[in-house]
């Protein structure tokens, strides 16, 4: 589920405002969700927050209460806005009109107020009959830029508000739910979004003692035992062995033994780490290894040798940790020989699961906001890494129209809006799926599909959707 918008939401109701979460997660005809609900609320505020993948979703729920309740504002927040605004601040200080500002434009113009950052203290200004288009909590010096404090301070998610048991994850056949326990990564990952966002890239950490409380919560609240961590990512936290400690020392006093997974960073891994994590509960780590090639993990500012990476799975495999590795593709100077020394370096360590993805150059990455127009093709854009020289061609994307999913698009498998001076699109995407099949094969893996959605039945008064999460207030 979605832990931010219910961030938002406990903040709202513990400000008295009343609180209606409309749930878009997994079901197929979302907007009729969005039509019958939105005739019968009494709430005149809507809140959406989206991930840049989903613009196109939240462009037609936009349109579908527009319509409903003309009258309504109409919040955005999320992701989405974070990494656009922050990129279009970097085109404005540099005194250009890029994607950047064509996309903030076209933002301003759709919704009535506009919310980058974090959203919890912002969603009162948001919400307020003067509140200016754009409220930025995505500064430091912003008294709505959260510190580790406040961070500690705020109210656990409202869960209440969803179907809990209606979302269906387990790790390792334990029924498992999602929390947040930091914010930010202050690494400098080419592909990755947020490197220009404060938000994104200054870590926030609450105590590790509030963080255990919340899980007991879970626990005691719903009976799960199994929780996936989605911080980005958690070795990054020096506090990290006494966080595990009271983890584990938390289950021996309820009497119950937890599942856990969650991201690390490769070389920040060690010994002491991985032992501290198996006996807080921790059975599958997530790690962006990305590529098998050293010349790629140069171009992608990784800041990981494929040596360190290789350290890094033997650790896990020898404090019985199972390591799912996220590969991407289509990178700078990607080829052929860059794409055998990842699927190699796969077949050599054996992770217990992986996926390979293909780059997708979202605002607010160094790939897209670095980019500049490629003269001999318009709507082309061209990324070069100067340590090396080596570029990445991206083709223009209308992020509100194109759902460039960054697993793929559930319905019609992987497109590549990428390229390189060696590889087309239709390259990438031929590579990519024979990785992935060879690999697979090779280890013995699986492959997991995701569930199929679900219809929304009015008769049965059930509540849901695909693309994001609305939060709608009535003060």
């Amino acid at each position: 589920m979605s832990l931010g918008i219910l961030k938002v939401a406990a903040v709202l109701r513990a400000m008295g405002s009343r609180i209606e979460m409309l749930d878009l997660s997994g079901v197929d005809n979302f907007l009729e969700v969005v039509r019958d609900h939105a005739k019968n609320s009494i709430c005149d505020i809507f809140g959406i927050t989206a991930t840049t993948p989903l613009m196109p979703a939240v462009a037609e729920i936009l349109r579908v209460i527009k319509e409903v309740k003309p009258g309504a504002k109409v919040i955005l927040g999320g992701p989405h806005i974070t990494l656009v605004n922050a990129a279009y601040k970097k085109e404005v200080k540099i005194g250009i009109v890029g994607r950047a500002v064509k996309a903030m434009r076209q933002a301003e113009a759709m919704f009535d107020v506009l919310v980058a950052g974090d959203g919890e203290e912002a969603i009162l200004y948001a919400c307020d009959p003067d509140a200016s288009k754009l409220v930025d909590a995505d500064d430091p010096r912003s008294p709505l830029f959260l510190s580790n404090s406040m961070l500690t301070g705020l109210p656990f998610p409202a869960r209440d508000l969803v179907d809990v048991s209606s979302y269906h994850y387990s790790i390792d056949g334990v029924s498992a739910l999602s929390l947040i326990a930091q914010l930010g990564c202050p690494f400098g990952c080419g592909f990755c979004g947020g490197r220009e966002s404060p938000m994104l890239r200054k870590i926030r950490m609450r105590t590790s003692q509030n963080i255990v409380d919340e899980m007991i919560s879970l626990y005691k609240t719903y009976g799960v035992k199994g929780f996936m961590m989605y911080d980005d990512e958690l070795n990054v936290n020096p506090k990290i062995i006494e966080l595990m400690n009271l983890i584990a020392k938390a289950q021996r006093d309820l009497g119950v033994e937890w599942r856990l997974r969650g991201f690390i960073k490769s070389q920040l891994f060690t010994d002491a780490q991985a032992k501290a994590m198996y006996e807080a509960g921790f059975r599958w780590i997530l790690v962006g290894f990305e590529s098998g090639s050293s010349r790629i993990l140069t171009n992608i500012n990784k800041q990981a040798t494929r040596e360190e990476n290789t350290r890094c799975m033997e650790i896990a495999k020898r404090h019985g940790l199972k390591v799912k590795a996220l590969m991407s593709i289509g990178h700078p100077g990607e080829s052929l020989e860059t794409i055998k020394d990842t699927a190699d370096w796969l077949l050599e360590v054996k992770p217990a699961d992986f996926d390979v993805t293909i780059i997708t150059c979202y605002a607010g990455t160094p790939y897209y906001d670095e980019a500049v127009p490629d003269p001999s093709r318009p709507g082309v854009y061209i990324y070069t890494y100067k340590r090396t020289g080596d570029r990445l061609f991206q083709i223009e994307v209308d992020y509100n129209l194109v759902a460039d999913y960054y697993k793929g698009d559930p319905d019609g498998g992987y497109n590549a809006y990428v390229f390189t001076d060696t590889l087309s699109p239709e390259d990438l995407v031929l590579e990519r799926d024979r990785v992935e099949k060879m690999v697979r094969a090779v280890l013995n893996i699986p492959f997991n599909p995701g569930s199929p959605a679900i219809r929304y039945e009015h008769s049965m008064g059930q509540m849901g959707g695909i693309p994001s999460n609305i939060l709608r207030v009535s003060k």
